[in-house]
């Protein structure tokens, strides 16, 4: 029973990140038996999570079968934090919010109250939703700080007490929960379903109120040894004396974080620059006055444009570096910054031609996230579903090591 349901939740997960798939399609993926394939697809279906949906394109000859995952019988719990604000949504198998997303200012620095205030929220939106609970298979946290995913803590915020920052939302909401880094599932949302997706080595960069990165590399999810790898923020590259929140001065951030776009925004304002941001810019709530910046942009507000274009400059001088060093097929602008769209490519390619040797520079290629500010979202339910076929691998290694352990006593 255990091995079938395994398999189950393989068929489950390669449905997830493709859609819909063909009965061989899905025995390459799984590595099993086109018989035992279909044999599960068929329990499958006489169960009533998967359907057929239509025929492949023809190619000559019969066109296959295709399969999907029924919509209305599995939901994720996806959770997108930064320092300042949360979007809770309740998502189905194909990546759509349910009842819409629950945003609210939890601001994480110093807050002893966040994590139970963060419980109380999720339980809100399962039960607002009006889905049964028993189909949400586990909920997924993209999260800001150094995180151990493996161990469920982060070092950096939510205080939990005795338990993993994972231990107590799993106790308070009765479902399996699974901690990420922000940067690190944003990486992951554009490798499985967005500007990354079938590329071996990409950089992912979240621009946001930090500079964060994800890197996929050799085809996965790159973390490092701890799990801190992707601190593109914290690297010193100016001589500006200024104090990050780190603790050091100089870094990325103090250059080229939006909280440092907005704070620059207004200072311009009060030496006279003229702009369409007004007189009430800024208005002390960090997210209203990035919106208000980004619909500045749209509209080729000068000012506006020429410090994006500024700060684009400064994220390229970093973004060269990882050029030298990882040799990336792609770089990849994504989070709530790309919500200004391409005025970020322009300054980071002159970067670029600026600080790259011209050949490492050469085959590297600069987009923008199709995923945009719902990337993070989307990157934590991905991490759900990825999670729960290695738990369950995890648990049958388990008890075959224990069974092969009886028999060698026997």
């Amino acid at each position: 029973m255990g091995k079938k349901l395994f398999y189950k939740g393989l068929i489950f997960r390669e449905f997830y990140f493709s859609g819909t798939l063909s009965c061989a399609d899905l025995s390459e993926r799984i590595g099993k038996s086109l018989p035992l394939t279909m044999k599960l697809l068929n329990e499958l279906i006489e169960e009533g999570y998967v359907k057929e949906s239509g025929y492949a394109p023809s190619r000559g000859g019969r066109r296959p079968v295709m399969y999907t995952i029924k919509t209305d019988t599995i939901y994720i719990l996806s959770v997108a934090m930064d320092q300042l604000i949360t979007r809770i949504s309740l998502m189905d198998i194909h990546n759509n919010h349910v009842a819409g997303v629950a945003k609210f200012e939890l601001p994480l620095q110093k807050n002893i109250s966040a994590l139970s205030s963060l419980a109380e929220k999720m339980e809100e939106v399962i039960c607002k939703s009006g889905i049964d609970k028993k189909k949400v298979i586990g909920a997924g946290i993209g999260m800001p700080g150094f995180i151990d995913f493996k161990k469920g803590i982060n070092y950096s915020y939510l205080d939990s007490e005795d338990k993993t920052v994972t231990q107590y939302l799993s106790d308070k909401l009765g479902l399996p929960v699974y901690i990420d880094n922000d940067s690190s599932l944003i990486a992951l949302a554009e490798f499985r379903f967005g500007a990354a997706r079938h590329q071996k080595n990409a950089m992912v960069i979240n621009i946001g109120w930090g500079i964060g990165l994800g890197m996929i590399l050799n085809g996965e999810l790159f973390r490092g040894h701890n799990g801190f790898a992707g601190e593109f923020s914290h690297m010193s590259l100016f001589n500006n004396n200024k104090l990050c929140v780190c603790g050091k001065t100089g870094c990325l951030e103090t250059e080229a974080s939006l909280v440092v776009v907005i704070e620059k925004a207004s200072e311009g304002l009060k030496t006279g620059r003229l702009s369409a941001l007004g007189k009430q810019f800024p208005t002390g709530h960090f997210e209203q006055d990035w919106e208000a910046i980004v619909n500045a942009a749209i509209r080729g507000d000068q000012y506006v444009v020429e410090l994006l274009s500024d700060t684009g400059y400064n994220i390229g001088k970093g973004v060269a570096i990882l050029i030298h060093l990882v040799n990336p097929e792609s770089v990849i602008l994504s989070g709530r910054g790309t919500l200004a769209g391409k005025v970020w490519q322009a300054p980071i390619q002159q970067a670029l031609n600026e600080n790259c040797i011209p050949r490492l520079a050469a085959n590297t290629t600069v987009a923008i996230s199709t995923l945009g500010y719902q990337a993070e979202l989307i990157g934590s339910a991905a991490l759900v579903m990825e999670n729960q076929v290695k738990e369950h691998s995890k648990k049958m290694e388990k008890k075959k090591s224990k069974k092969t352990f009886s028999e060698g006593i026997n």
